[in-house]
């Protein structure tokens, strides 16, 4: 049980340095801010429980997760660019991977959910549930795998 408790606070100090070196490094996003209410308005039903109830959407679920156009991946609930194409990758994990995501769009929260310790990915202008973040993402370039649910995403094509 002492191991246990070491672990978790020394991981609970891993992560906070981690953050506090993210936030010195953002950009100033314009901020999105909608009731509950308007975004039930503007989101299916689907993407309002994965969005704003941080919910998941089952694996391989609507068609992203091998799609691998040339363009950009835009926040479902707000439009905010977050990923381009070239930093997406095939994980065979079941949802859309990224090793790294455009500057500043994307913050990051502590989760404890469901009885483990993540890192959730959110969008930067509005707050949406995009996935989580993991460290076995390609090691030849960032190590990270930003893991999407495919409904928190859109894709928009780019020049061929």
């Amino acid at each position: 049980m002492k191991k246990l408790l070491i672990t978790l606070f020394l991981i609970s100090i891993a992560n906070t340095q981690v953050f506090s070196q993210v936030k010195k490094n953002k950009t100033m996003i314009k901020k999105v801010i909608k009731t509950e209410q308007e975004w039930k308005q503007t989101l299916t039903e689907q993407e309002y429980y994965v969005l704003r109830q941080k919910g998941t959407d089952r694996p391989s679920q609507g068609g992203l997760t091998s799609h691998f156009e040339k363009g950009t991946y835009h926040c479902a609930a707000c439009n905010l660019q977050l990923f381009k194409s070239n930093s997406k990758f095939e994980s065979h994990c079941g949802w859309p991977s990224f090793d790294d995501a455009i500057e500043g769009t994307v913050n990051f929260v502590r989760d404890t959910s469901h009885g483990m310790i993540r890192t959730e990915i959110i969008c930067a202008a509005c707050n949406s549930h995009l996935g989580h973040i993991f460290d076995d993402g390609p090691k030849e370039t960032t190590g990270k795998r930003y893991c999407v649910n495919t409904t928190s995403i859109k894709f928009v094509e780019g020049e061929k």
